[in-house]
């Protein structure tokens, strides 16, 4: 199952980008396969071009991407976050992953250490470092909580909603075709009405016949009046199922309307 199929992404686009802009937060949402399913919001040249563009920078952050949660110290002295996504049974569908800001103003001579582990320029790496956004954790934590919170209660719902349009689908599907059926048995009883007033009529026929023939009808008349019950019970049966026919066609008409 993937966010794409049943949430609506120019909207989860959407809030991806306005928190990004009122926060100053780098952030990516990602699928449960890891490739990105969203546009990467304020990444920095520090992290994108410098740490991850480095071999041994990029191992590094791809160790962090899978195995940081919350609100985590990267490798590289930069303060990111990692926050499932998820349906209300737990279903992991992905997470938003970012962050990429400084706890506090940095500490220059620590980055050159790194930049010269990364086989990064120094000078190039501290310039990049200067443009790098400082939050303080405690601003970072509400920020990453609310695009996780936000994200999970819109992945949600779009999916609740998907699930429930099916089922009303299925459901109108199901009420057509059995009011299909229930004019098909209609027709059917309409039928049976019309054969019991035949019978009716022949059995009467058949009665009158046997009382001319006297002696010799007594039988004859004995199974005339036997079909002549039968025609009549064939007769309360088919009101009967068409009674009930009658209110299972209103009931369903109520449910499709409902629908």
């Amino acid at each position: 199952m993937k966010i794409q199929d049943f949430c609506d992404m120019d909207k989860f686009e959407a809030i991806m980008d306005n928190w990004a802009k009122s926060t100053g937060l780098a952030t990516v949402a990602v699928g449960d396969d890891g490739n990105y399913i969203s546009e990467c919001y304020n990444f920095t040249d520090f992290c994108i071009k410098y740490t991850r563009g480095s071999k041994e920078g990029c191992r590094r952050c791809e160790r962090c991407d899978q195995e940081g949660t919350g609100v985590y110290n990267c490798h590289a002295g930069l303060v990111d976050f990692g926050i499932p996504i998820t349906l209300d049974d737990g279903t992991v569908l992905g997470s938003i992953i970012g962050g990429q800001v400084l706890p506090e103003d940095p500490n220059e001579e620590y980055f050159r250490n790194t930049a010269r582990e990364l086989g990064i320029d120094e000078n190039q790496y501290i310039e990049a470092l200067h443009k790098v956004n400082v939050k303080t954790r405690e601003e970072i934590e509400a920020s990453a909580n609310l695009l996780g919170d936000v994200i999970n209660m819109f992945v949600r719902s779009s999916y609740n909603a998907s699930v429930n349009g099916r089922l009303i689908s299925q459901l109108q599907d199901g009420i057509e075709e059995v009011s299909e059926q229930i004019e098909i048995a209609s027709a059917s009883t309409k039928k049976i009405e019309g054969f019991s007033s035949r019978q009716r009529i022949l059995s009467l026929n058949a009665s009158i016949e046997a009382a001319r023939a006297g002696e010799a009808g007594r039988g004859f008349a004995v199974v005339a009046k036997e079909v002549q019950k039968l025609a009549e019970g064939m007769s309360v049966t088919s009101t009967e199922i068409s009674n009930a026919l009658k209110t299972l066609a209103e009931t369903f008409k109520q449910l499709n309307e409902g629908a």
